[in-house]
């Protein structure tokens, strides 16, 4: 009778564990949320596929889970997608009501004039390039080499992801992460307005853009799900469509100076302009204002700039800030294998190519370029006045970017 007792009771506790497994997963993914229009990975070419085929062979636990995932895609998809018919409405031409966005403007052209891209070719070109010089032993640079367990949960704050429709987007600063950031709250619904979310990524004001709380980021995995965080990171990582889009490292270097310095910005004004200006332009009781700063003529300069990023104090004392501080050290491709790699020089022709792999291109448009975007033909004149010493070992110091990404080595800035 024991025995019988003792096998009942058995019974019930591995029915409860299992339960309790498939609720931590089924909250992962969103009970009520989860639409999974699209999974693509590698070694495919980039396209959508059917969610659930050809997933790779995976461990007991991973394999369940991903089991119990593609049960509940294959229900999802009989459900009508309201939303899929809410194309964007109204005028093609917001008011903009930023200080920042006024100042740069945007343009409303359509470019018909430009040439249209291979895009499938393109992105296969961009990943092999990554793919071989993360591989290539004789090419280092500091962190490559750990693997992604390895990766403290703060380093992986730039890994928003978007549960209804698979996809996670690593936003890097000064290139175009303002409006990407704008498109994953649109797809995710992460922001109400007026109890209605977001249809129309420019209607979202700039503030609720960059507040944290507003998106769902890896490093928030473990506040949540404590000791299996790290693993529902990696089944994501696997299911869900990665990407990331960069930028020339010292054109984004130029821009993050104008945007952050040239501007009026009371936060990095406190933070690194008085800093910088008391370092290298031997400057004393400066004003707590930017305001009374800019008033009295006083503003860090290029070279101030260049000089802080250089001076090996710099990160003793923290770490570069998010607007210049290296892609692979904000995004980890060396670890994270990304499904799709856009560039802000072709921003306009990548981000229409990879709504459409996602398969949301008729729920929005990305919106439009600024007018005035840094260009890299600006280039020289930023660096005529700095020293061909400081831009030798401005370029070491983001040398892994030029070369995973696949941009050419600045040698007119680098030699006599």
């Amino acid at each position: 009778m024991t025995k019988a007792r003792l096998l009942r009771l058995s019974v019930v506790l591995v029915s409860i564990f299992m339960i309790l497994l498939i609720i931590v997963y089924w909250d992962n993914v969103g009970t009520a949320h989860f639409y999974l229009h699209t999974s693509f990975s590698r070694p495919r070419s980039p396209g959508a596929i059917a969610a659930g085929e050809d997933w790779e062979t995976l461990p007991d636990v991973d394999e369940f889970l991903a089991k119990l995932l593609s049960s509940s895609l294959k229900q999802n998809s009989s459900i009508p997608r309201k939303t899929e018919q809410l194309l964007v409405q109204g005028s093609n031409k917001p008011v903009v009501s930023n200080l920042e966005e006024n100042v740069r403007g945007y343009d409303w052209s359509t470019h018909k004039d430009r040439n249209s891209l291979d895009q499938e070719k393109l992105q296969v070109e961009r990943q092999r390039t990554l793919r071989e010089f993360c591989a290539n032993s004789s090419f280092t640079f500091p962190t490559k080499e750990r693997s992604f367990d390895d990766i403290p949960n703060y380093e992986l704050n730039h890994l928003i992801v978007d549960d209804r429709h698979g996809v996670i987007y690593c936003y890097v600063p000064k290139v175009a992460c303002t409006n990407w950031k704008r498109v994953m709250i649109v797809l995710s619904e992460s922001l109400l307005d007026q109890g209605v979310p977001y249809r129309n990524p420019l209607d979202i004001p700039r503030e609720h853009v960059h507040n944290t709380s507003t998106h769902l980021t890896f490093n928030k995995f473990w506040r949540r799900y404590g000791k299996f965080s790290r693993h529902l990171m990696k089944i994501k990582l696997k299911k869900y469509t990665k990407f990331l889009f960069v930028r020339d490292p010292f054109v984004r270097l130029i821009s993050a100076f104008r945007s952050k310095f040239e501007l009026e910005n009371e936060d990095f004004y406190r933070r690194f302009a008085i800093p910088m200006l008391k370092l290298y332009s031997n400057h004393t009781n400066l004003p707590t204002s930017v305001s009374e700063a800019f008033g009295a003529g006083l503003k860090v300069s290029f070279s101030d700039f260049i000089q802080y990023l250089l001076d090996p104090r710099t990160e003793k004392m923290a770490p570069f800030n998010e607007h210049w501080r290296q892609v692979y050290r904000l995004c980890h491709p060396c670890q994270i294998d990304y499904d799709f790699i856009g560039k802000l020089e072709t921003l306009d022709e990548d981000a229409a190519y990879l709504l459409q792999l996602l398969k949301v291109d008729r729920l929005l448009r990305f919106p439009p370029s600024y007018r005035n975007r840094t260009a890299s033909s600006w280039e020289d004149n930023w660096f005529a006045k700095i020293p061909l010493a400081w831009r030798q070992q401005l370029y070491k110091l983001y040398e892994a970017d030029f070369v995973l990404f696949g941009y050419p080595k600045p040698e007119n800035l680098l030699k006599d």
